[in-house]
């Protein structure tokens, strides 16, 4: 057997993260600069997070990408936008230091990327490859400081995932994009009671992109625009302030009134736009009736551009909710994968609370729950048996 050659080999980990006050539309494609500025709770890699390895050889003839096992084009413009701009730190970095250029900058490289989660099926899946694209090369190549900036570059949320806990990405006012950066608004730490639920009504690939649905909006929807200028300078305020402050009900029903208002935006587009389906409307009926009952608001919901709901609550409201939402979306297996992630003490229900939330049960239209919370940003991985790629630099799902 011939030798396997020796190669700089890096693996990390990169977030989902849930905008509560959305971004949408963009005014330069090419750098993907946002019309608004937004604000994201960054969740839990243990329950939901991209893998990316990266590897550089002299022997390695072009560079090559591998998603989800499969090969993909590496040709992809924003793409190479990324790997163009992390080898052009690289270079800076190196040269600024009055060192020679490293070799290494003018090998190939192979990147191979997984998700354990449904891959653009409005998860946030392109914000969690991207800003693990960005981070793994940094680490691949040793460059150090922002990185936000070139992790926006591949998909405009991804530089809300370089970080953890609470995250707004600043939309900025340069032409050249060098101020739309995100900043911490708090870490994962500041907030341990706050929970999150996933409904995974659909894994399927959703019908309209962000990239083209955003194009659209930005065309045609006057309330965009309005929401843009008018609208969500004053909300971002707010919502810092209510993360700040922990001042769960306040953050939970800004959160509810920004996920409306942007899907009446892609409503108020032409042709309009549905990322919600009837289950969609069902849940955030659910979520009514149950704040309603309590007379207080418990949960929130949010919708990005897709049918799954994202609900958060307090930590002492899961177990009720969970329960509330089986016995209004019985699991086809009787439950057997339907609760994922963190752990759910159950809850009885009484009678009263039945009967006005739950009604007319709509069994097996919700895939999987996921329960999660906030967490970290991107982290590598120094256990070289989660490498996806070999020693060859190929897959290791292809062995």
């Amino acid at each position: 057997m011939a030798e396997e050659k020796p190669l700089a080999v890096v693996t990390c980990t990169a977030p989902v993260n849930i905008a509560v006050i959305k971004y949408w539309g963009k005014r330069d494609e090419e750098l993907i600069l946002p019309i608004n500025s937004s604000l994201s709770v960054t969740l839990h890699q243990d329950q939901l997070k991209t893998t990316t390895t990266a590897a550089i050889s002299r022997d390695f003839k072009e560079d090559r990408l591998w998603l989800n096992g499969k090969e993909d084009d590496i040709a992809h413009p924003r793409l190479q936008s990324c790997l163009r701009e992390m080898r052009r730190l690289a270079r800076k970095r190196r040269g600024g230091n009055g060192d020679p250029p490293s070799l290494s900058l003018a090998y190939k490289v192979h990147i191979a990327s997984e998700n354990n989660f449904p891959t653009a099926a409005g998860l946030a899946s392109s914000a969690a490859g991207y800003a693990c694209l960005v981070y793994t090369l940094a680490k691949l190549y040793g460059v150090e400081g922002e990185l936000s900036e070139v992790a926006r570059q591949g998909s405009g949320s991804a530089c809300r995932s370089m970080f953890g806990g609470f995250v707004q990405w600043a939309m900025g006012e340069r032409a050249d994009g060098k101020d739309s950066i995100a900043l911490q608004v708090a870490p994962e730490i500041h907030w341990p009671e706050l929970r999150v639920l996933i409904l995974v009504v659909s894994a399927e690939k959703k019908p309209v992109g962000s990239t083209a649905g955003m194009q659209t909006s930005v065309k045609t929807s006057l309330l965009l625009k309005h929401r843009a200028e008018a609208v969500v300078p004053e909300r971002m305020m707010q919502m810092i302030q209510h993360i700040q402050r922990r001042d769960f009900e306040a953050f939970a029903e800004l959160t509810m009134k920004d996920s409306n208002q942007f899907h009446a935006a892609c409503l108020d587009t032409f042709p309009p736009i549905f990322y919600l389906n009837d289950i969609s409307k069902q849940v955030i009926a659910l979520v009514h009736r149950f704040n309603a009952h309590h007379n207080k608001i418990k949960v929130g919901y949010t919708f990005d551009a897709g049918p799954n709901a994202v609900l958060f609550a307090l930590e002492d409201t899961v177990g009720e909710l969970v329960e509330v939402v089986k016995r209004s979306f019985p699991p086809e297996d009787n439950g057997g994968q339907f609760l994922k992630g963190l752990p759910v003490e159950g809850a009885s229900l009484s009678e009263e609370l039945l009967s006005a939330v739950v009604r007319a049960p709509v069994p097996g239209v919700i895939q999987y729950l996921l329960h999660t919370k906030p967490g970290p940003g991107p982290m590598k991985v120094e256990d070289s048996s989660v490498h996806l790629l070999r020693p060859d630099g190929l897959p290791r799902s292809t062995c």
